[in-house]
């Protein structure tokens, strides 16, 4: 098992972010849910959307489990694979009128859209990294765009060269899970409408996903780049002389003059 109590440790002491780094899985059965893991319609009283979810595990320190059944959100379940993509979705109607001119257009979008296979999986594991009792498939922090700055950093520092992400400004629960197994590479993540409405992730907030492979290098990334001068919180170049006001200089310009004190 990856050693998520170092990621941990090295998160905090190199990136200091508000809320709990995440660790998420995508289980195929129902022996892959740990006992521990709440569900939100069985344990809480209500369905939630994905990204709601990640924001009560970053911001609570709870872990969840969310199956078909704990879902709130039609497009979530039909991306996630627990829903068929009927035509209605396909066709761009979901999206079309709101995020897109037309219905052709919606179709593109939603064709664009990371999908799993319908009925692969069963539940989407959710936990903070101290609490995780499984192996993450992805890591998530959210966190300011320098904190993001310094993860992009640490992940290019053995490699080298860019990250490449996509954004569409919707179902970023997508970004964070589906796109980052897909790619098997970290993704820098645009919070979406819905995150930001049903999740209240602030506008100041951004988000940085890790595939379990690449945990590793994040970690020695994030070690190399700080040894290298490369910090969070970003330090400020103060050696510099001030320009004062022209009536505070008056002051000095007295003073070489001589001028006696009253």
């Amino acid at each position: 098992m990856v050693d998520l109590q170092e990621l941990y440790g090295v998160l905090q002491e190199h990136i200091r972010p508000q809320h709990l780094a995440l660790a998420i899985k995508m289980a195929k059965s129902p022996d892959e849910v740990p006992p521990k893991l709440r569900h939100p319609a069985k344990d809480m009283g209500f369905q939630s959307a994905i990204c709601q979810g990640i924001s009560i595990a970053r911001r609570y320190g709870w872990a969840l489990a969310l199956t078909r059944e704990d879902l709130s959100c039609p497009l979530a379940k039909v991306v996630f694979g627990f829903e068929h993509e009927i035509p209605y979705y396909t066709k761009g109607f979901a999206c079309a009128e709101m995020y897109t001119e037309s219905e052709a257009a919606g179709a593109v979008t939603e064709a664009q859209q990371p999908k799993f296979p319908y009925g692969v999986y069963h539940a989407i594991l959710v936990a903070p990294l101290m609490r995780t009792e499984f192996e993450p498939d992805v890591v998530v922090l959210y966190g300011n765009s320098a904190q993001v700055m310094r993860l992009v950093t640490a992940a290019l520092y053995k490699r080298g060269g860019r990250i490449t992400s996509s954004f569409s400004g919707r179902i970023d629960c997508a970004d964070i899970i589906i796109q980052t197994i897909h790619t098997q590479d970290c993704q820098v993540i645009l919070p979406c409408y819905g995150d930001r409405i049903f999740a209240q992730t602030e506008d100041s907030e951004m988000a940085f996903t890790i595939p379990r492979a690449r945990i590793a290098e994040v970690i020695e990334g994030l070690k190399g780049t700080h040894k290298g001068g490369v910090r969070y919180p970003i330090p400020s170049f103060l050696r510099y002389q001030a320009v004062f006001p022209e009536k505070y200089m008056k002051l000095e310009e007295l003073w070489r003059q001589g001028e006696e004190q009253p």
